[in-house]
């Protein structure tokens, strides 16, 4: 199963957006399951549902730390992994239009709450939102890139 398909699988079984994404890659990195659900899971909903940075574009970019940063606190380290971070985001706003969750849901002419309780997950809830969509092309374009560059 590709990455992609199996972040939208995560996403339609409840995880957020953050979580789908990373958990689809669970298998190359030394963090456990539940590791990875817990140090994701306040990137959902734009962080904590504040509407801001779309979760699959965090756990995209979670993923990719922990895959290319050397561990070191050094310049080079640091400006190596931001520089691939802002490549894979320019990918997936070039692709999705925006990295802004709220931007990202106004496009789907979803009303766009910060906070509170989020909605059920129905039917109509996976219908209406681009969300498991966005999962599937945060996974891939960083597959696609570890693909690229011999990482996996």
């Amino acid at each position: 199963m590709k990455r992609s398909d199996l972040a939208k699988k995560y996403f339609e079984e409840g995880y957020a957006c953050s979580q789908a994404v990373a958990l689809a890659f669970n298998d190359l990195v030394s963090l456990s399951k539940e590791e990875i659900i817990n140090a994701t899971l306040p990137f959902g909903g734009g962080l904590g549902r504040l509407r801001l940075t779309c979760g699959a574009v965090s756990g995209m970019a979670f993923i990719l730390g922990l895959m290319v940063s050397n561990g070191e606190n050094t310049p080079e380290n640091k400006m190596g992994t931001y520089e691939k971070t802002r490549m894979l985001c320019e990918e997936f706003e070039k692709t999705n239009n925006s990295l802004i969750c709220a931007e990202l849901l106004a496009g789907a002419k979803l009303e766009v709450v910060k906070g509170g309780v989020p909605d059920a997950r129905t039917m109509k809830y996976y219908e209406v939102r681009p969300c498991g969509d966005l999962v599937a092309s945060a996974a891939g374009i960083l597959e696609k890139y570890l693909i690229e560059q011999k990482i996996i």
